[in-house]
């Protein structure tokens, strides 16, 4: 029992996901319990948030909002270490604590994020298989990560244990449960917080942490390519060599596909050539691109 604990504890999600069929069920079921114990508790001892009348830290005061900057780069920096203990760069008793923790802040959990970013491994700029393949737009990039998210948990578990009826129909009920659990996790930081902390801290950070991480992902394949020939690039100019400094080298993004379990990539022996910076003739091809790519778009609509 204790050796199961400790595995449990110790694998990888998507490593337990192989191994088992329902292992999104157990999961799932896991946080929805937490969550509503955590609810239970806080509703029945008459818990009030952070501020306010009955809160924790006493009435609000708008100078507070002077920390919201520390609020979204630990925000930020949550997400940073969910990638990191993905690739299980910490020592390997801490990468699934550290990642489900970090999870549970930035709202996706730790198991989703970890399913499709192995799959971003495998897969990488393929157009079909990539859940996140690289193209002009930004926007439409912001667009694809929401919308084809599920899609593509669909296919990491057909890829494993087959595309079936059966399996399409088991992938149709965990969608829901995946989605009821998410809410009931966003109501569990909504009550721990207080609605004055949650609007004033919780939201614009998470906001502004699923934009940031959005861009890091496009960026770092060389999104504003004038020849389109995305692929994992090292940034370092500019406010990426800023990024850099402040989330381990997360732009070194080159570096950090050879070497997937390097903490920080911008630390390697023998890095992978620095992209350049983009000349004026590179932006405007890609401004180019990008304004014919939403033509296009619209032609179709």
């Amino acid at each position: 029992m204790a050796a199961a604990i400790e595995s449990t504890f110790t694998t990888l999600p998507f490593t337990q996901l192989r191994k088992n069929r329902f292992f999104y069920f157990y999961y799932d079921g896991f946080y929805a319990l937490i969550c509503v114990a955590a609810l239970a508790l806080m509703l029945s001892s008459g818990h009030r948030g952070l501020f306010g009348e009955g809160g924790l830290l006493g009435a609000w005061s708008y100078t507070y909002l002077l920390a919201l900057p520390l609020v979204c780069y630990a925000q930020i920096l949550c997400s940073v270490f969910v990638h990191v203990c993905t690739h299980g760069s910490f020592p390997k008793p801490y990468n699934r604590i550290i990642g489900e923790l970090c999870g549970v802040v930035i709202l996706t959990r730790f198991a989703s994020w970890e399913v499709l970013h192995q799959k971003h491994h495998r897969h990488s700029d393929s157009l079909d298989k990539d859940p996140h393949p690289v193209g002009p737009s930004y926007w439409a990039f912001c667009w694809h990560h929401v919308a084809n998210l599920e899609k593509h948990l669909h296919e990491a578990v057909f890829e494993v244990h087959g595309d079936t009826p059966e399996n399409r129909r088991l992938e149709s009920i965990r969608s829901v449960v995946s989605f009821a659990t998410g809410a009931l996790l966003i109501t569990t930081w909504f009550v721990a917080l207080g609605w004055i902390a949650f609007v004033a801290f919780f939201l614009p950070a998470t906001i502004l942490g699923f934009f940031h991480l959005v861009h890091f992902n496009w960026s770092t394949h060389d999104a504003k390519s004038p020849a389109q020939n995305y692929r994992p690039v090292n940034l370092n100019h500019g406010l990426f060599n800023l990024g850099n400094k402040l989330f381990f080298g997360i732009y070194m993004h080159a570096n950090h596909h050879r070497w997937a379990n390097v903490l920080n990539p911008a630390k390697v022996k023998n890095s992978l050539p620095i992209e350049p910076a983009p000349t004026r003739e590179d932006l405007a091809a890609w401004r180019k691109l990008k304004r014919e790519y939403w033509k296009t778009r619209f032609a179709r609509a």
